[in-house]
C-alpha cells in the first residue's frame, strides 16, 4: 500500500509541475525598423562554379521581424533582370551588421550575368535597398573554379 501511494504521490507532483511550467517556443525579438538600410560592403561574388554563383554583401541591421530574406536580382541582359533567387536569414538584434549570401543555381557555364542585390523581411515588404548592376562570368569548365 505505501508504494502505491508513494508512486501516486510522484504522479501527482511530476503532474503538477508540467502543468505549472508549460514549455513555451522561444520567439525571436522584432526590433525596431532601422530609418535607412544601406549597403556597407559588396556585393561581391563569394564563390562561382560553372552552375552556381553565390553573390555576398553586408547591410546594417534592418531591424523588424526577425525573419528576412537575401535577394538577388539577375540575368543576362543588365536591362532585363528577369530572375530572382533569395536566401533565408534570422536577424540577430545585438548585432549592428547583417551580412547576406544569395545562391543562385542552374547557371549556365562561361555565361555573364548581371545582378542587383536588395533584402526584405518575411512580410515581403522590402528594406528599401537595392546596389547598382553589378556582374560575374561564371567559370567555362564542369570543374568550376573559386573567384
Amino acid at each position: 500500500m505505501n508504494k502505491l501511494l508513494l508512486r501516486l504521490a510522484i504522479t501527482a507532483t511530476a503532474g503538477s509541475l508540467l502543468s505549472l511550467h508549460p514549455m513555451v517556443a522561444q520567439v525571436s525579438p522584432t526590433t525596431p525598423k532601422t530609418a535607412r538600410v544601406r549597403i556597407t560592403q559588396g556585393p561581391e561574388v563569394e564563390l562561382s562554379k560553372s552552375f552556381l554563383t553565390i553573390i555576398r554583401w553586408t547591410t546594417n541591421n534592418p531591424g523588424g521581424s526577425p525573419e528576412h530574406y537575401g535577394v538577388v536580382h539577375y540575368g543576362t541582359d543588365p536591362k532585363n533582370l528577369s530572375q530572382t533567387a533569395k536566401n533565408p536569414i534570422r536577424l540577430n538584434p545585438d548585432h549592428p551588421s547583417k551580412i547576406f549570401r544569395v545562391r543562385m543555381d542552374d547557371l549556365k557555364p562561361g555565361t555573364t550575368y548581371y545582378y542587383t542585390v536588395g533584402s526584405m523581411g518575411a512580410d515581403g515588404a522590402d528594406d528599401g535597398t537595392k546596389s547598382t548592376v553589378k556582374e560575374f562570368t561564371t567559370p567555362g569548365g564542369p570543374e568550376g573554379a573559386n573567384r
